[in-house]
């Protein structure tokens, strides 16, 4: 399937377990029961012109950790409602020094060494053989240019430029990494990495939605690196949510969809 412009015209953000309070009520957020093959996906529309979708991944209230999340209906959700422009937002640990915690930032690329959800299964939407199934063919990068642009600009123009881009490294959790994990990601090129964020990129791609992913360091995961502050964690993530919310707010109220930047190859069918 070549690229192409994108016909889908709804834009959807994907939120972690620092959303789960509060968010919803003051974003006045319409509960959304969208059915997928898999089963039903609940998502919260955003009030507006734009069809524009919020997605907690732990659910609202918090309930699911990474290995209980149904990530390929997720996906599938997303695209049964026209998804045309998805954030994928994350908290994260930081890998390098010189990258400040609690400032928003774009991923540039990943390191999933094991293409695995939590559960063990393949991070794929084409679990079976089926007329659907093809190959993601990575061209542009899992992040979508265009759509990092898009977001790079609605900040400027609030005067809230976004820092650097990261390299973000996938863990899957459930639980944290060790100091030794945590210092060979560094070592692969990781300068962030958490729970999330990598699957739901992966499978939104197989299915020609264009990605961009926000992050925001709450806390440093080198071995010898103090953090900053001896904030909790629940306060650390509270922190990183402030920063996150007010990008995730003008992707919501201002973003539009773009065009799919990668290609899915399907064996014996013209592209």
């Amino acid at each position: 399937m070549a690229r192409g412009v994108n016909q889908n015209r709804s834009i959807a953000v994907i939120l972690g377990s620092s959303f789960a309070s509060g968010f919803a009520a003051e974003m006045g957020l319409v509960p959304e029961i969208v059915p997928t093959a898999r089963g039903a996906v609940m998502l919260h529309r955003v009030p507006g012109k734009t069809p524009a979708y919020c997605l907690f991944r732990h659910g609202l209230p918090h309930h699911l950790l990474p290995n209980h999340i149904d990530w390929r209906s997720n996906a599938r959700a997303l695209k049964n409602v026209g998804v045309g422009a998805l954030l994928v937002t994350s908290s994260v640990g930081v890998l390098d020094s010189e990258i400040p915690l609690y400032q928003p930032a774009l991923v540039s690329d990943l390191v999933m060494l094991d293409n695995r959800l939590p559960d063990g299964s393949l991070c794929t939407m084409f679990q079976q053989p089926s007329r659907e199934q093809a190959h993601l063919v990575i061209q542009e990068g899992l992040f979508s240019k265009a759509l990092g642009n898009q977001l790079r600009q609605l900040c400027l123009d609030a005067g809230q430029p976004l820092g650097d881009e990261v390299v973000f490294g996938y863990a899957p959790g459930p639980r944290t990494k060790t100091r030794a994990e945590n210092a060979a990601w560094s070592m692969l090129g990781a300068q962030v990495n958490s729970m999330s964020l990598a699957p739901e990129v992966i499978l939104a791609n197989e299915l020609e939605i264009p990605c961009a992913g926000l992050v925001v360091g709450h806390k440093y995961s080198l071995p010898g690196q103090n953090n900053a502050t001896e904030e909790t964690v629940a306060q650390s993530l509270a922190s990183a949510r402030d920063r996150l919310e007010q990008v995730v707010r003008l992707f919501l109220t201002g973003g539009q969809s773009v065009a799919f930047g990668n290609s899915l190859f399907q064996f014996g069918k013209r592209t």
